[in-house]
């Protein structure tokens, strides 16, 4: 089955890796990333590194933090400021609950966190994206081949969300972000 899949995807024209969204560029550290260790961010208000939930940061803040953190594999530091975001149901929010969970080896309730957010939009192609490289992971490619397709078809072909997704369809090798 997996070189029928390997087949196909490998036919298909090659996709360039796109510089995207802010969603789809590996962070840069920040100051914050830099200073702060454990379950902390920079406070630019206080000039320390505080709990996230005391923090000043707006949620676009705290949810960049946290994919500063989890670009890091620090994937539990990351959770906690995920927590401390005030909407637990938006989709980018849930989306970064599954991608460290997956890290953290949670497979089951990653892919709770992922369907969660394709429910809530189901053009969020990074969530589609981060799932199906947990089927790659797991071994099930058919899976991820359709969530590919799902991808495709709503225009994220060439954004690195769809480039990613195909490379570990042809490798095997998932990406960390």
């Amino acid at each position: 089955m997996r070189t029928i899949i390997l087949a196909l995807a490998l036919s298909l024209p090659g996709v360039a890796f796109a510089a995207g969204s802010d969603s789809s560029e590996p962070p840069k550290p920040s100051e914050g990333t830099k200073k702060c260790w454990g379950k902390r961010v920079f406070d630019k208000e206080t000039g320390k590194c505080i709990k996230p939930e005391q923090s000043s940061m707006n949620a676009d803040e705290l949810l960049e933090a946290a994919r500063e953190l989890a670009y890091l594999n620090r994937f539990e530091d990351s959770q906690a400021v995920l927590a401390a975001l005030p909407n637990q149901t938006d989709s980018r929010v849930l989306t970064y609950w599954g991608f460290t969970n997956r890290k953290l080896g949670r497979t089951d309730l990653a892919n709770e966190f992922y369907e969660q957010a394709i429910a809530q939009n189901p053009d969020n192609i990074l969530a589609r994206s981060y799932m199906a490289q947990g089927f790659v992971e797991k071994g099930y490619y058919g899976q991820a081949l359709a969530q590919w397709k799902e991808i495709r078809a709503r225009g994220g072909e060439g954004t690195w969300a769809e480039a990613s997704l195909r490379q570990a369809l042809e490798t095997g090798v998932t990406v960390n972000y």
